[in-house]
C-alpha cells in the first residue's frame, strides 16, 4: 500500500472523496482540487493538460495526492474568501480551530513572467491544532518514478520530465518516495507549505510566513480587484459571480484559451466508460464563455479568445471536418490523440481514464454559429473586429453556406453516426445571420444575396423538416421522432419566437418526457443510441436553457422555481459539474464551463424579466 493510501487509511478518510467535495484553485495556467478533508487529489503541472502530479482522485492507490490536515478528530468546513479563488478549509477539533488557506499566487504579472508555485498556508485561530501532512506526487499520470531527497527545510522531488521542490516552515522527514511532517499551531501561530517547479537558485524556494502572507493578500487582491468590473447588480448575485470566478480560472492566460473543465475522465455515471478528457479548448463552450463574461461586463477574457482565434484557427486549413476543429489544445496544438491509461483504475473504478479526445477528429457544424455570435458579440460590446478578423469571418460563412446541409456528429458528439441534426442546422442560420448584421452594422463587405438566400433556406427547412408533426415539436434530427433538449436554444438564438406555438407545443413535449424536477436530460439514449454504453445523469446547461426558455415564453414562475431548485444542486462552494445524477451527486468533469456559463445568461434574463 503507497503512503498515499495509508494517509488515508490512518486519516479515516473515504477511498474516495466525492467530486462535489472539492474546490478549484489556480493561477490562470493551471488548476487543482481541494478536497473538503484538505487533500489536493487533483494537480497538473506546469499546464492545464500536463500529466498529473496528483491524481488520487482518479486512483486513490497510484496517483498521488498532498494531504495536509488536523491530526485529530475534526469537523471541516470548506469556504472561498469573499470575492476570491482563495480557498479556506477549517478544522474544527477538541481543543482548538485551525485553516488552511490554498492558493496558487497570482497579482496581475505577466502569467509567462511569474513564478508558479503552489501555497497552502496553515493557521491556528482558536486554541491549540496539530496537523499532519504528506506529500505523495506521482508524476505522468502515476505511470513516471521519482527520487526524493531533503535539503534543509527543502525536499526536491525529480521525475524524468518534471521537478518540484517543496519548502516548509516545518521539519520535513522522507517516507519511501514521499514527504511527511507533524506538527502543532497555537493560536496565532502559522506554517507554511509551498510547492514550486525547480529552479537553480535553491533560494529562490524558500516561503517564510510572511512571504506568504504577502503573496496571500496580493492574489485576494488579484481576484477582487477582476470581479469589480463586474456589471450585474441583480438577483442570485453571489452565484453569478462565482460563476464567473470559475470560468476566469479555466482561462489559460498564456494564450488566451478557455478550457471546457479542469479535469479528465471523471465518470457520467460510476462505474460506467463515459469518461473523456475535457481540458480542451471547445470551440463552442469557449465561444459561450465569452457571451457570459461580456454579458456581466467583462472584456479582456473575450481579447484574449479572440486573440487564440487569429492565431490558431485559420479558415483556410480545411480540412474533411472542416476549417475549424471542434477543439484544440490550450497551445493551439491539433493533434489530440485519444489514449488510455490502463493503470489507473479511474474514480470509484469508473474506468478508463482517456487523456486527449477523438472527437477532436469530428464535424460538428454548430461550432460555427458558436464562434461568430461570440463575435458579433464582441464586436458589438467589447471593440470593433480588425479587418483580418473580418476575412476570417466571411471565409467562414461562405464554407457553412456551401456545407450547412452535411449530416455531422452534433454538439452531443455522438459516436453512433452522423444524422442531420436540428441544433446544427440552428447554429449553421446563426452564423448567416449574426454575420449579415455584422455586414449591416458596420458596412463590411460581404456576399450578402448569397448569405440572405442560405440563411433562409436554413430557416424554412427546419420550420419543415424539423418537426414532427406526430410528436407536435421539433426533433432531435431529420426524418425522426426523438426528442433533444438542444432544441431549447432555438428561442435562445432567436431562430423562433418564444411564444410561437409550435415552440409552445415543444416546450411542453420537452416538459413531459425529459425534465425531472426541473433537471433535464439531453435526451433519451434508449430511443437514440449515441454509441457509448450505460446511462448518464440530467445536463446541467440543458437545465438553466430550460429555465431561460421557460422566462421568454413568459411562465416566470415556473423558471424561477426551476431555478431555485437549480441553485440547490451547487456544492459547498457553488460549483457544478457536468451532470447530475437520479440521486442528486455531481458526475462528470468538475468545475464545467458550460454549466456555470448557462447559470450566468438563465440569471441575467430571469432577473431582467421579473424587474
Amino acid at each position: 500500500m503507497t503512503g498515499t493510501a495509508k494517509e488515508r487509511e490512518t486519516s479515516g478518510r473515504p477511498r474516495y472523496v466525492p467530486i462535489a467535495d472539492h474546490g478549484l484553485i489556480g493561477d490562470l495556467r493551471s488548476a487543482a482540487l481541494v478536497g473538503t478533508d484538505g487533500t489536493i487529489d487533483w494537480y497538473c503541472c506546469p499546464s492545464f493538460d500536463s500529466p498529473s502530479v496528483f491524481a488520487a482522485l482518479l486512483d486513490a492507490e497510484r496517483g498521488g495526492s498532498f494531504h495536509l490536515a488536523a491530526a485529530v478528530p475534526a469537523r471541516t468546513k470548506q469556504f472561498y474568501f469573499p470575492d476570491t479563488n482563495v480557498l479556506i478549509t477549517r478544522f474544527f477539533t477538541e481543543d482548538g480551530i485551525g485553516e488552511v488557506q490554498d492558493f496558487i499566487p497570482i497579482d496581475g504579472v505577466s502569467a509567462e513572467q511569474r513564478p508558479q508555485r503552489l501555497i497552502r498556508r496553515v493557521l491556528c485561530v482558536r486554541g491549540s491544532v496539530p496537523f499532519r501532512t504528506r506529500v505523495a506526487p506521482r508524476f505522468g499520470y502515476g505511470a513516471l518514478p521519482h527520487t526524493v531527497r531533503l535539503t534543509g527545510d527543502s525536499a526536491i522531488f525529480a521525475s524524468p520530465d518534471l521537478c518540484l521542490a517543496l519548502t516548509a516552515t516545518v521539519p520535513l522527514e522522507t517516507d519511501g518516495g514521499d514527504v511527511r511532517a507533524d506538527f502543532k499551531l497555537a493560536e496565532g501561530e502559522t506554517a507554511v507549505l509551498a510547492l514550486d517547479p525547480c529552479a537553480e537558485d535553491m533560494s529562490a524556494y524558500r516561503c517564510e510566513c510572511g512571504e506568504a502572507e504577502r503573496e496571500f493578500n496580493a492574489t485576494v487582491a488579484y481576484w477582487r480587484r477582476w470581479l469589480s468590473s463586474s456589471r450585474y447588480k441583480g438577483r442570485w448575485r453571489e452565484m453569478v459571480h462565482r460563476s464567473a470566478l470559475t470560468l476566469k480560472l479555466l482561462t489559460h492566460a498564456p494564450t488566451g484559451a478557455i478550457v471546457a473543465a479542469p479535469t479528465t475522465s471523471l465518470p457520467e455515471e460510476i462505474g460506467g466508460e463515459r469518461n473523456w478528457d475535457y481540458r480542451h479548448v471547445w470551440v463552442r463552450d469557449a465561444a459561450f464563455c465569452v457571451y457570459a463574461l461580456l454579458r456581466l461586463g467583462f472584456s479582456e477574457e473575450a481579447k484574449g479568445f479572440m486573440g487564440f482565434v487569429s492565431r490558431h484557427i485559420s479558415p483556410g486549413d480545411c480540412k474533411a471536418s472542416g476549417p475549424l476543429q471542434i477543439m484544440y489544445g490550450i497551445d493551439g496544438r491539433t493533434d489530440l490523440s485519444e489514449r488510455e491509461l490502463v493503470h489507473l483504475e479511474g474514480h470509484q473504478g469508473s474506468a478508463p481514464v482517456r487523456v486527449g479526445n477523438a472527437a477532436a477528429e469530428q464535424l460538428q457544424l454548430d461550432i460555427y454559429g458558436a464562434l461568430i455570435d461570440s463575435i458579433y458579440l464582441y464586436d458589438k460590446w467589447a471593440e470593433p473586429v480588425s479587418s483580418e478578423q473580418w476575412d476570417h469571418v466571411t471565409a467562414l460563412v461562405d464554407w457553412v453556406c456551401e456545407n450547412w446541409d452535411q449530416p455531422d456528429e452534433g454538439i452531443w458528439e455522438t459516436r453512433g453516426g452522423r444524422k442531420k441534426f436540428l441544433y446544427s442546422h440552428l447554429m449553421c442560420w446563426v452564423a448567416i445571420e449574426r454575420a449579415i448584421r455584422m455586414a449591416h452594422r458596420r458596412g463590411l463587405p460581404a456576399d450578402l444575396p448569397r448569405w440572405r438566400a442560405t440563411r433562409d433556406t436554413i430557416y424554412r427547412r427546419i420550420m419543415h423538416r424539423g418537426w414532427s408533426e406526430s410528436r407536435q415539436a421539433f426533433v432531435q434530427h431529420e426524418d425522426g421522432d426523438v426528442l433533444d433538449a438542444s432544441v431549447l436554444m432555438m428561442p435562445l438564438a432567436m431562430l423562433i419566437a418564444p411564444t410561437d406555438p409550435k415552440w409552445l407545443s415543444t416546450l411542453d413535449s420537452l416538459t413531459s418526457e425529459l425534465v425531472s424536477d426541473s433537471l433535464v436530460y439531453r435526451y433519451d439514449p434508449n430511443t437514440s443510441p449515441d454509441g457509448v454504453r450505460g446511462d448518464e445523469g440530467t445536463f446541467s446547461i440543458c437545465s438553466f436553457w430550460y429555465v431561460e426558455a421557460l422566462t421568454r415564453a413568459g411562465r416566470l414562475d415556473e423558471a424561477r422555481l426551476a431555478f431555485e431548485k437549480m441553485l440547490t444542486y451547487a456544492n459547498h462552494v457553488g460549483l457544478y459539474a457536468e451532470e447530475i445524477s437520479h440521486t442528486g451527486e455531481q458526475q462528470g468533469n468538475f468545475p464545467q464551463a458550460f454549466t456555470h456559463l448557462s447559470l450566468i445568461s438563465a440569471a441575467f434574463n430571469l432577473d431582467r424579466a421579473l424587474g
